[in-house]
């Protein structure tokens, strides 16, 4: 038998400690055995379900184990990465990979020093069963020749992304990395509006060209105050396919027909990040990665900052990340 793949989980925030619950209850090949949070008893608290170690410092961690979960906040992401490559760890990185396209470059770079892929970057949603379907569907033609994708995303309230760059590289970093990934094409270009003039300017609006024609609508609301909601629909030739509701019940109390709507994207996409880290641990232990990779990050975050670029000085903004090196494939 393949010995258990050891994990170090580096943030004990909401992300980092649904992590090691999800490993310890749902993942066999892995086992959370330290967690580091510059807040020792919110890293207490976070690896009691797994029976793990309080880890003294992130070096220290990474020292210690086979392969790393990064769910620190976003401007530690680039550099606790490149330690890992560094020391040879297979690390699954929440998005964003950086919080610039040059910091996410820097990654990209080490891991081509590396030789081999050893960098998974957290876009669950690739996992997630609905998405998964919907882009098999788009793929089979079965609507005909995609011209228009509509993509919804909000939030009830968000701690996060509070500013108006923060809710494109924190929060729409999430569609930037869907929508090619959906209709295999690259963004050539977005431009990003807002109807709020003052103040943090959320809800914003995107309007994204791909390389292949495809045009898309992305709305990011995320002060929306009833839930958390993504949606998603292509429009093409023939016909629409769209993501199902993902609430299982509906109710009728009180002479009210309805839908319970979920608070946070946790419980959304429970079911793609028990698939994601049940990949991620197996490609560890093998010394790799096969997921979403340093360049995805890279990419996504060159188009999350025409998107700023294009919110603060208005216009569309053109998106060119340069060639994709050999080490991502063609």
């Amino acid at each position: 038998m393949n010995p258990v793949l050891r994990v170090g989980v580096i943030g004990a925030g909401a992300m980092g400690a649904d992590h090691v619950r999800t490993i310890t209850s749902s993942v066999p090949a892995a086992r959370v055995t330290a967690v580091f949070d510059p807040d020792a008893e919110r890293a207490a608290a976070a690896a009691q379900p797994a029976g793990a170690r309080v880890a003294g410092a992130a070096d220290e961690l990474i020292g210690d184990v086979d392969a790393v979960v990064i769910a620190s906040p976003d401007f530690t992401h680039a550099g606790l990465t490149v330690a890992c490559l560094g020391a040879g760890r297979p690390v699954l990185c929440e998005k964003p990979l950086a919080v610039s396209a040059a910091d996410a470059w820097q990654v990209v770079e080490a891991e081509q020093r590396v030789g081999r892929r050893l960098v998974q970057v957290g876009f669950m949603r690739r996992y997630d069963p609905g998405f998964a379907d919907l882009r098999r569907a788009v793929g089979e033609g079965s609507v005909g020749q995609v011209r228009l994708i509509h993509a919804v995303h909000r939030n009830a309230s968000n701690a996060t992304s509070t500013d108006d760059a923060g809710l494109i590289t924190g929060s729409m970093v999430h569609e930037l990395d869907i929508l090619p990934w959906l209709v295999q094409s690259p963004i050539a270009a977005i431009r990003v509006e807002s109807p709020v003039r003052q103040g943090f300017r959320d809800p914003q609006l995107a309007t994204v060209w791909l390389r292949n024609g495809v045009m898309a609508s992305v709305e990011v609301f995320v002060n929306a105050g009833y839930g958390y909601d993504v949606r998603c629909e292509a429009v093409g030739t023939l016909g629409t396919l769209s993501l199902a509701a993902s609430s299982p019940v509906s109710s009728r109390i009180a002479g009210i027909e309805g839908r319970v709507v979920r608070s946070d994207f946790v419980a959304h996409f429970a079911d793609a990040y028990r698939a994601e880290l049940g990949a991620w641990a197996l490609a560890a232990a093998a010394g790799t990665a096969t997921g979403p990779s340093a360049w995805d990050g890279y990419v996504a975050q060159a188009a999350a900052e025409a998107g700023v670029r294009s919110l603060t000085y208005g216009g569309v903004v053109e998106v060119d990340p340069g060639p994709r090196p050999a080490l991502y494939g063609a």
